[in-house]
């Protein structure tokens, strides 16, 4: 049976999340639904990673297998015609027989999106989290150094999905500032080679509290050592998570095509305004 690779953005706000649950509105329940509306077929959508409740994404990544007889950009235009207005599909392409979005993902890229200062942006309440107090990015910046690299990251993990390790490789966890329409942004990404329950939001947690001067740069690292969550700073909500993209080796030059969509998905974000792995 023919296997495809589906790329995709959804606003996470009114979604209980990706997984599909009995009597909840989730992504995957709508994204098969969708599929089979207009195949005739029940398929089931395997995608990079279960995205929790709130969270959303510019560039998940899906796979699916189907027998139908319909080519990629047109299952790309009657999915789009075809789900609701906070889902958008970028591409459908069919791939290896192989290919799980889930099992053969190398890396993915997290954002986390806060806007600090006295007053909230209204129009962009459900897409960042608001902090009253001015944050210090400088030290978030010094304080995110320490946590790049090879780590076991169970003080950054949520309980409640068990791993077999929690150990995880960031490549690379940057923290700026970023000029918007009403009001700055401070922007926290995060690439990794995988990513615990809740570990991008309880990071966003962390250094916020050393952007308030409640701890020192130093802290992280301490935090980092002790392989304990209660140390760590709180989980950060959900509204403010991004997943960018997802990257791939099994196909050629697979990554950067998501890359790209996901760079075009960015912009779009740009314009008009967690990890369950």
């Amino acid at each position: 049976m023919p296997t495809f690779k589906l790329t995709l953005a959804y606003d996470g706000t009114d979604f209980a999340g990706w997984q599909r649950q009995p009597a909840e509105r989730t992504v995957q329940g709508e994204l098969e639904a969708a599929i089979e509306r207009i195949t005739g077929q029940r398929s089931k959508c395997i995608a990079s990673g279960r995205t929790d409740a709130g969270v959303h994404a510019l560039g998940q990544v899906v796979s699916f297998q189907s027998e139908t007889k319909l080519d990629g950009p047109t299952l790309t235009k009657a999915l789009n015609a075809e789900l609701p207005e906070d889902m958008l599909v970028f591409e459908v392409v069919e791939t290896a027989a192989s290919f799980h979005a889930l099992r053969d993902a190398i890396r993915k890229r997290y954002r986390y999106v806060i806007q600090d200062g006295r007053l909230p942006d209204l129009f962009d309440r459900k897409y960042v989290w608001h902090v009253y107090q001015r944050l210090d990015v400088e030290a978030m910046r010094q304080a995110a150094a320490a946590l790049v690299g090879t780590h076991d990251f169970a003080s950054f993990e949520t309980a409640g999905s068990p791993r077999l390790t929690t150990v995880r490789t960031v490549f690379d966890l940057s923290v700026e500032r970023r000029p918007a329409e009403l009001t700055d942004r401070i922007i926290i990404e995060v690439e990794a080679d995988g990513f615990l329950y809740n570990m991008v939001r309880n990071i966003a947690g962390t250094l916020v509290a050393v952007g308030k001067g409640k701890e020192p740069p130093t802290w992280p690292a301490e935090v980092l050592a002790q392989k304990d969550r209660t140390q760590a700073g709180m989980t950060a909500p959900a509204r403010g998570l991004f997943l960018v993209w997802v990257e791939y080796e099994t196909i050629s030059d697979f990554g950067f095509q998501i890359a790209d969509l996901a760079s075009k998905a960015d912009d779009r974000q740009s314009d008009d305004e967690d990890a369950l792995d």
